[in-house]
């Protein structure tokens, strides 16, 4: 840029010693090339006129050349620590394609998949909806299990990644970061005896994946697994063991691998690596982040559990900040204070109608954004779409109407992260 100024500069100087040797000598009137005569007032102000035009054209052409070369280098420079920090608040788009059952049939409509938990199918203008509020990050789970045809070493429905595809660029097109990632995958199970099929697997539905989205710039980040732990087993969700953390740095290192050996933007893309269920207490603790600067971390955590996750806790907040101080000095430790970047992927409060509290959690949702905003840590709030019944209602925004159903809350995360700033 200062280089840029520089020659404008010495341009102009140039300029108006010229201006200044035209206006010497006695005055006469000037044949154009119109035919038309002109006095030398007159022709010094076109004169001018012509020269400001030029000096414009100058700045033009350096700042398109400038751009040219930064759009040239962006994947190869550009780091996770840098796409993080631009990443303020997120939203997800939950229980739509990540939904799955044992009884689904692989011949059933993408359409019938992507509304088989209750949610309509998604929009476009539910997307702009979302971004039009102040959500710069679109997580976007998917489940392929279900869409991976086996015999054809694990190829992926042509149907099913054609409608992914879609609703990432809903977002994308909007010029906000979008996640895409493997979400309730059961090949992926960490055990031993599972893992050289789950590495297999791995590396099939993430080549597919990543030579669909090949040419896709920083915007778009690949997640590698979402909570990968041992379904139902006594340590599912108390932060593993010895066998299921060996497992899954073993996949997280298989997903990155198989992203850097593929064709156009994958080898510069930002990546998402997450320890043993996500979990934020314990699991974490036993991740081994791959040496790539172009990686982050990827953690949940819905605290304090009693408010945000438990169906039969309480639906005060009571201004309980010990668990997610707790949470976010912790991810400093292990991560940012080793230049390693973090994201929460999934964080909210539950609706507990019967106290009424949204108050309660539009006050939770801006001290929470705006502790992990401090440590420069975006937050994505897990929206499944649910208003009514006795599961987990996370839901904000009405799918159909497009309507916020929870505005105060909306407005805690964005006052969360105002504040942070």
């Amino acid at each position: 840029m200062v280089e840029m100024k520089r020659k404008v500069a010495i341009f102009l100087c140039m300029i108006m010693t010229l201006g200044l040797l035209s206006g010497c000598g006695k005055q006469e009137t000037i044949q154009t090339n119109s035919g038309e005569n002109q006095s030398p007032a007159e022709e010094e102000s076109d004169v001018k006129e012509e020269n400001e035009v030029q000096a414009e054209n100058v700045i033009n052409e350096e700042s398109e050349e400038k751009n040219v070369e930064e759009k040239e280098i962006a994947m190869e420079e550009i780091t996770a620590a840098d796409v993080v920090s631009k990443m303020k608040i997120g939203w997800n788009l939950g229980n739509t394609l990540d939904s799955h059952n044992a009884n689904y049939s692989i011949d059933m409509s993408t359409e019938a998949f992507e509304t088989a938990w209750g949610n309509p199918v998604t929009t476009k203008e539910l997307i702009d909806a979302v971004v039009a509020k102040g959500f710069n990050v679109i997580r976007i789970p998917v489940t392929w299990d279900g869409h991976l045809i086996e015999e054809e070493n694990w190829k992926i429905k042509e149907d099913w990644l054609d409608r992914v595809q879609e609703v990432v660029d809903y977002a994308y097109d909007n010029g906000v970061y979008v996640i895409l990632n493997t979400h309730h995958e059961s090949w992926y199970e960490p055990y031993y005896e599972n893992e050289e099929r789950a590495k297999e697997i791995m590396i099939a539905v993430w080549s597919q994946i990543a030579d669909r989205f090949q040419d896709y710039d920083e915007h778009l980040i690949f997640e590698g697994m979402n909570e990968p732990r041992k379904i139902g087993a006594a340590v599912e969700w108390t932060g593993g063991d010895q066998e299921g953390w060996d497992v899954v740095n073993s996949l997280n290192e298989t997903f990155v691998k198989t992203i850097r050996e593929s064709d156009g933007n994958n080898p510069y893309r930002i990546l998402l690596v997450t320890g043993y269920a996500a979990n934020g207490w314990e699991g974490i603790r036993h991740l081994k982040v791959p040496e790539d600067n172009k990686v982050a971390v990827s953690v949940h955590a819905y605290e304090p559990y009693e408010f945000a996750l438990n169906l039969q806790g309480r639906g005060n907040w009571n201004h309980d900040t010990a668990n997610i101080d707790m949470i976010m000095n912790s991810l400093d430790t292990l991560f940012l204070s080793k230049g390693i970047p973090v994201v929460m992927g999934e964080f909210g409060a539950l609706t507990k109608k019967a106290e009424g509290n949204e108050q309660d959690r539009a006050e939770f949702a801006e001290y929470y954004v705006n502790a992990a905003a401090k440590k420069g840590i975006p937050c994505l709030w897990w929206d499944n779409g649910a208003f009514y019944g006795s599961g987990e209602l996370f839901g904000l925004i009405d799918r159909k109407t497009y309507e916020w159903k929870y505005p105060s809350i909306v407005d805690g995360m964005m006052k969360g992260i105002a504040e942070a700033e």
